[in-house]
């Protein structure tokens, strides 16, 4: 059976986020979301509904599974008994920061591969961190998140 996970912290999850959650489903059997805790990047959400979130927005299907996580990356993967790790890539900058820690990891697990898959490019310039910045200022943001999203956004940033 193989299996990958998909390491974000998903504040919030956004379409880009959900087709490469979607295209990973095809190549694996099981495709593990793990949300970060990242309290040092001050997210909007709280770990447990960033992941109700993505449970909603990816409930159409069937392999997919979800842990939380804190540390690194390649301890994760030991605890999952995983060696392969999604991640995506948006622009050439993307890259180069990915190829470093894909290097990093494997040369602490070396087992550990960096699956890199790039969302479609009407999704490629999609960020969580400016999602949040346009909607705190207003923003419609509809386009680039799922309805669920949307809805804890508008909930969220009204107070």
């Amino acid at each position: 059976m193989s299996k990958i996970f998909y390491p974000g912290t998903f504040d919030p999850i956004t379409r880009g986020h959900v087709d490469l959650i979607e295209r990973a489903s095809l190549l694996f059997d099981e495709v593990i979301v793990a949300v970060a805790r990242s309290e040092k990047k001050s997210p909007l959400f709280s770990v447990e509904e960033r992941e109700q979130l993505c449970r909603e927005a990816v409930s159409h299907l069937e392999n997919i599974s979800f842990v939380h996580f804190s540390g690194l990356t390649v301890n994760l993967a030991k605890d999952l008994g995983c060696n392969s790790v999604l991640r995506g890539v948006r622009a050439v900058a993307d890259y180069e920061y990915e190829l470093q820690l894909a290097n990093m990891n494997r040369a602490m697990m070396p087992e550990f591969e960096t699956v890199f898959l790039t969302p479609g490019e009407n999704l490629s310039y999609i960020s969580s961190s400016l999602l949040r910045e346009i909607a705190a200022m207003g923003g419609d943001v509809s386009p680039f998140v799922p309805a669920n999203v949307m809805a804890a956004l508008r909930e969220r940033i009204r107070g």
